[in-house]
């Protein structure tokens, strides 16, 4: 009886494929902040522009074949955003649109992986300005001799978050979707 179980458990994989394994360990990662990119796309006056954070921490858990186990944590100093316009990162820093006084840091953090033709997904929570929305990001993973490289991107409305008061809540010269994009160099979290 036993054998004609596992029997049929083969055949049922064979046709409907591999069937699914239980989830094993992950690997622990840090970001090296100075490897890696955090960078986003706006629209202003119909033309595109560019930033970036320089100050982040991503702590990452992660192997291919343990998805159950994955896990992103990734923290933005908002303050730390760079568009090559000191008084654009001037008129961002403030009330109207990041309010890093207020909310100095926004916070990712994944709920589920799934896997997909071009690599991975993430479905995760950010929360910035106070306001808690899912996000989801698509991302390619691969090991190196290092540690290991992530990179992604993803795409959020600003507005949902609360990001544009007064002048800058109006779509008409502010877009109000945002693209954003990453290339994360890991290294090994060491061992506590």
């Amino acid at each position: 009886m036993k054998r004609a179980m596992m029997a049929a458990a083969f055949w049922a994989a064979a046709v409907l494929g591999a069937a699914p394994r239980a989830a094993g360990p992950v690997s622990s990662y840090t970001a090296d902040l100075g490897s890696s990119r955090l960078e986003f796309v706006g629209v202003q006056a119909g033309a595109e522009f560019k930033g970036v954070f320089h100050k982040f921490t991503a702590a990452v858990d992660f192997a291919p074949d343990a998805l159950a186990n994955a896990h992103f944590d990734v923290q933005i100093d908002m303050s730390s955003v760079d568009t090559l316009d000191k008084d654009r990162d001037g008129t961002m820093r403030g009330a109207d649109i990041f309010d890093v006084a207020r909310f100095p840091t926004a916070h990712y953090v994944t709920r589920s992986f799934v896997n997909t033709a071009a690599g991975y997904t993430a479905i995760g929570a950010l929360t910035l300005r106070g306001t808690t929305k899912d996000v989801p990001i698509d991302f390619q993973f691969a090991t190196t001799s290092s540690g290991a490289k992530l990179e992604g991107t993803a795409e959020l409305k600003r507005l949902d978050f609360g990001v544009g008061q007064g002048d800058w809540k109006s779509t008409e010269w502010v877009g109000d979707i945002v693209k954003v994009a990453f290339s994360l160099v890991l290294k090994p979290k060491p061992a506590t």
